[in-house]
């Protein structure tokens, strides 16, 4: 067992201020060993949202702007906020950039992962309602604590999903 995992095997020490602690890499790993959600429903209403580590840069100042600005009150995404009946369900991103906005909504769903082909929780963006690149987008969540939400948000190319960053979404 890592380190990572030892140091959060007690998930009620787990919330979005650990997460953002959190290097890609670690997060990669506590990803690959949460667990999908148990019902599409279990993930209904307004979550808020954090955006955690890029992928690349790993670190320098780049990477440092990126995090400092991901975790400010001006990061424009608040969250995402989610509606499901059975195994599908529907979601859309709440945005803060001239003024309140609901934009990119997805469509969700289990299925396998891009990253490690276990069971998670799906959202598509694919749909014609979305501009092209955002259309591209390919987002996973895993439950890591009780109402805590992580995942990576991919990019496809070339018909593949390319990881891009992960981010997390809580109900507490």
């Amino acid at each position: 067992m890592s380190a990572i995992a030892r140091e959060f095997e007690d998930a009620s020490v787990l919330d979005l201020a650990a997460l953002r602690r959190m290097s890609y890499a670690e997060l990669d790993e506590l990803y690959r060993n949460a667990r999908r959600p148990g019902f599409v429903s279990d993930l209904d209403g307004h979550a808020r949202g954090a955006m955690l580590a890029w992928r690349r840069p790993r670190s320098g100042p780049i990477a440092w702007w990126l995090r400092v600005f991901g975790a400010s009150t001006a990061f424009p995404w608040e969250g995402k906020s989610f509606t499901g009946a059975s195994d599908d369900g529907t979601g859309i991103n709440r945005v803060t950039l001239f003024g309140k906005r609901k934009w990119f909504p997805f469509k969700t769903r289990f299925d396998k992962s891009f990253l490690d082909g276990k069971p998670t929780f799906v959202l598509d963006y694919s749909g014609p309602g979305n501009p092209p690149l955002i259309r591209s987008i390919v987002d996973e969540i895993r439950e890591v604590a009780p109402g805590l939400y992580l995942g990576p948000a991919a990019l496809n190319f070339r018909g593949r999903p390319r990881p891009v960053l992960f981010f997390a979404v809580s109900h507490r």
